[in-house]
């Protein structure tokens, strides 16, 4: 692919996001649950938008995750990997007492492993 139309994809990809963004806002009692899917891995986060802080992540790089590598491969690939990311942020929202979220996507298709770890979250207790 050549620089400039890898430049354009990325840059369609940022207008996208800009576009979610202006719908969702993370409030302390519905913070924001943001995504970023990267060609390797997955990271998640929540955000309360009010102070800019992260309450919770988690990603394919967390240890818990990492323990658990070939055999999630080995499972799904990739997208079980975002499956099982998508559950440990949940159990770590919950036990923090985050209950709902508001999804962001940022910018990515809800598809594969966005949308992985998004009912991983659901299967872990959140809602959104």
């Amino acid at each position: 692919m050549l620089r400039r139309e890898k430049f354009r994809k990325v840059e369609r990809r940022i207008r996208r996001k800009k576009r979610v963004r202006k719908k969702i806002f993370g409030t302390p009692e519905r913070p924001r649950l943001s995504v970023y899917r990267s060609l390797k891995h997955i990271y998640a986060q929540i955000i309360d938008d009010t102070r800019g802080h992260t309450l919770v992540s988690a990603s394919s790089l967390s240890p818990e995750i990492r323990e658990r590598w070939e055999e999630l491969k080995k499972e799904g690939g990739k997208t079980a990997i975002a499956r099982a990311v998508g559950e440990l942020l949940g159990k770590r929202a919950v036990e923090v007492g985050i209950k709902k979220v508001a999804f962001d996507r940022g910018g990515f298709k809800y598809h594969g492993r966005v949308k992985a770890l998004a009912e991983g979250a659901r299967s872990a207790g959140l809602e959104f």
